[in-house]
């Protein structure tokens, strides 16, 4: 059983102080920037006070989940400030305990917070991101329209008042919808008519179907080789209701994936949030070495705000290199593995450079 040394748990409590109070600082920035499009969105609508600061805290945490990578680059800094402020850098020296040692023990801990982010910390956040996403449907002029992907192939439901459509469809690709059956209800609930269609093609909110079949319980069925059905639905719409990935938790994510593969609808989606959550714990990682390769290469700069701000800057363009990349694989030019784990490949690159006669610091 391996024990941690005295400046093993000095060094980790250092860190995750200056985690805490950088967490903090960001959830607070984070809650101010979301309440006021709440209160927007709730403007026209008579609800408690409350609702807004409910529904952000509900939403908080997602956000808070994609801020985290630069969070631990910014307390990995502020924990080396801490460190060489107090002296206590040398002190650590003259005891035989070098840089990379440090670095080490700082990259261990944010590998063991990164596996307890994906493995709870998520679950709970997309968890709240449901309730947050329900709650605003609710009172979202769109909330009659609904839309489900299970095993049973794509389901919508909309809602005009003196009827409901309820929609079923085998596969939808490219704007496309097959085997389709239509159910139009009354408003208690009774069948008025059923419209079976073996295709129909949905760029518009006008269907264009083929080979129709149209029953109704008063008239005689009908049949049709083309036939226009008007709906509040679309491609696009229906492709908008499904990209909000972080109300769902990583094995609701997977079965999500086999229920879109069943209806051939892109996964490319799924694939690409599944690959950046498995390899969180590497980038909080990468994040934490860059901020004390930082502190170590650039001691001669004595300003801490300015430490900051190439911290931030640093961080910016880490994030725009993972987005850019991103794009890349959700338009599927690159694999999407390689456009997740390119951007980790290129700052492992720069970061063993950056290692390299790190003791000499």
């Amino acid at each position: 059983m391996i024990f941690l040394k005295t400046y093993h748990s000095y060094l980790i409590r250092v860190f995750l102080n200056n985690l805490l109070v950088i967490s903090f600082v960001f959830l607070c920035l984070s809650f101010f920037l979301n309440i006021f499009e709440e209160i927007k969105f709730f403007d026209n609508l008579e609800v408690s006070f409350f609702i807004p600061i409910i529904l952000t805290l509900l939403n908080v945490p997602t956000i808070f989940f994609e801020l985290m990578p630069f969070i631990f680059l910014i307390s990995s800094i502020f924990s080396f400030i801490y460190i060489i402020d107090r002296n206590e850098l040398n002190i650590l020296k003259n005891n035989g305990i070098d840089n990379l040692k440090i670095v080490f023990i700082l990259s261990l801990t944010s590998i063991f917070l990164g596996l307890f982010v994906i493995s709870i910390y998520y679950t709970i956040s997309s968890n709240l991101k449901n309730t947050y996403l329900n709650y605003k449907n609710k009172h979202s002029s769109e909330n009659e329209y609904l839309a489900v992907v299970n095993e049973n192939g794509l389901w919508l439901k909309e809602d005009f008042g003196g009827y409901v459509n309820i929609i079923n469809a085998k596969t939808f690709k490219n704007n496309s919808l097959t085997d389709i059956t239509i159910t139009k209800l009354d408003t208690k609930y009774s069948i008025l008519e059923t419209i079976i269609s073996e295709k129909a093609y949905i760029k518009n909110k006008k269907w264009k179907m083929e080979n129709v079949k149209i029953i109704n319980p008063k008239v005689k069925e009908q049949n049709f080789e083309k036939y226009d059905f008007g709906s509040n639905f679309n491609g696009e719409i229906i492709s908008n209701l499904f990209s909000n990935l972080n109300s769902l938790n990583i094995i609701q994510l997977n079965n999500q994936m086999k229920n879109y593969e069943n209806i051939g609808y892109s996964t490319t989606d799924i694939k690409l949030h599944l690959n950046k959550i498995y390899t969180l714990p590497i980038y909080f990682v990468l994040m934490t070495i860059i901020g004390c390769l930082l502190m170590l290469r650039l001691k001669f700069l004595n300003s801490k705000f300015f430490m900051l701000v190439i911290g931030v800057f640093i961080s910016v363009i880490i994030y725009y290199l993972n987005f850019f990349l991103g794009l890349f694989g959700l338009n599927e030019t690159l694999p999407i593995e390689i456009s997740v784990w390119l951007p980790q490949l290129l700052l492992v690159l720069v970061i063993f450079l950056g290692l390299i006669r790190i003791n000499e610091k």
